[in-house]
């Protein structure tokens, strides 16, 4: 999985992808000191992961991974190529979804591009960008649907009227991703890479003294909550000062400083959680002597395709899986006392992988 996360110049962006990948990109009080994309790579936090380790002492333990992107900051034009806008709009296109970093702290020592703090102007900003890429995209879609249909074939009229639809709600400053969308008008979708359609998860970065209180205390997350959940997506309250000192603390560490705080995750196993929700994932586990390990999938996944992520082979080949419950196991102690109490099942071509299944996969190829 590969997030971007984007924001106007100097909301916290940089800092918090410093924090949360410690892969050390510049952070400046300017515009633009983002100019390549860093990028990080970073373990999901996953307990059950740590305690099949105890019971299997495997040479490794692997967990899932997710790939953070840190794009530059984006201002008004961007879709004209104001500030580099293009290269920044083809590096939003290859992410699976976007972290979009909103300032909702008060700091006269840090200069907001636009002079004030306000959060809704913000995500509409860089969000109007989205679109107005978008629009040129279904435009050039269009013309060469429009050619097509001279030929005579009135198949493409049914995709040139939902275009156009699309783009009428587009121009009124609604992104794709806040519209619904029958099983054909998903299929048309896929020949156009629209930006706006893309999961959104609004990180509301907050002062420090900010970051325990409720949602009511702090006005700025309350607009960010209303407006996300009108077109379907993810909020988190994030501090990246905070997640910039939790970066420096060992695990023992990192536990108490969070008690401190009052709470129980720090920002990035939120952004995590998040990320998983938004898009729908889930991880199974395969775990022996020679590894551990968390794979991520879609929810809903096969469990030959679910071994296709191991091996093209296992999938080629599958010829059954045999399941067992994260907590079932751990429960019992041990996979011989699950398959004594029969919590060890034979699962065929059409079942369904459940989050947390333990599974050792039969192939023949």
């Amino acid at each position: 999985m590969k997030l971007g996360i984007v924001g106007l110049p100097n909301v916290g962006k940089s800092t918090l992808f410093n924090a949360i990948t410690q892969a050390g990109a510049e952070s400046a009080n300017y515009p633009f000191c983002t100019i390549e994309p860093n990028v990080g790579t970073v373990a999901v936090p996953d307990s059950r992961l740590d305690r099949l380790a105890e019971m299997y002492d495997p040479d490794k333990v692997t967990p899932a991974v997710i790939e953070f992107v840190d794009i530059a900051g984006l201002v008004k034009g961007a879709s004209k190529g104001e500030g580099l806008g293009n290269k920044f709009l083809s590096n939003i296109r290859e992410v699976d979804a976007i972290v979009h970093v909103v300032r909702a702290f008060e700091d006269s020592n840090i200069v907001h591009v636009e002079g004030s703090v306000d959060p809704l102007r913000d995500i509409e900003t860089i969000n109007l960008e989205l679109i107005l890429s978008d629009l040129e995209i279904i435009a050039r879609r269009i013309d060469r649907l429009k050619k097509q249909l001279k030929g005579g074939d009135k198949k493409y009229q049914v995709e040139i009227d939902f275009l156009e639809g699309l783009c009428s709600k587009l121009e009124d400053g609604i992104s794709a991703r806040a519209l619904d969308y029958t099983d054909d008008e998903k299929e048309f979708l896929k020949e156009v890479s629209l930006l706006s359609l893309k999961p959104v998860i609004y990180a509301a970065n907050v002062a420090e003294d900010d970051y325990a209180k409720v949602d009511d205390e702090n006005p700025y997350v309350a607009k960010i909550r209303e407006f996300a959940a009108a077109e379907k997506s993810e909020v988190m309250v994030i501090s990246a000062r905070i997640e910039e000192e939790i970066a420096e603390l060992d695990k023992d560490e990192k536990q108490m400083f969070l008690e401190e705080l009052g709470t129980e995750e720090s920002g990035l196993d939120k952004l995590i959680r998040a990320s998983y929700k938004l898009l729908g994932l889930i991880s199974y586990l395969t775990a022996g002597k020679p590894e551990v390990r968390a794979w991520t999938i879609t929810k809903g996944t096969k469990a030959p395709q679910a071994a296709g992520k191991i091996h093209t082979d296992f999938e080629r080949g599958f010829i059954r899986a045999e399941v067992v419950a994260y907590n079932d196991l751990m429960e019992n102690g041990s996979m011989a006392a699950a398959k004594e109490k029969g919590l060890v099942r034979s699962e065929g071509k059409e079942y369904v992988v459940e989050d947390g299944d333990i599974i050792l996969f039969r192939f023949n190829v």
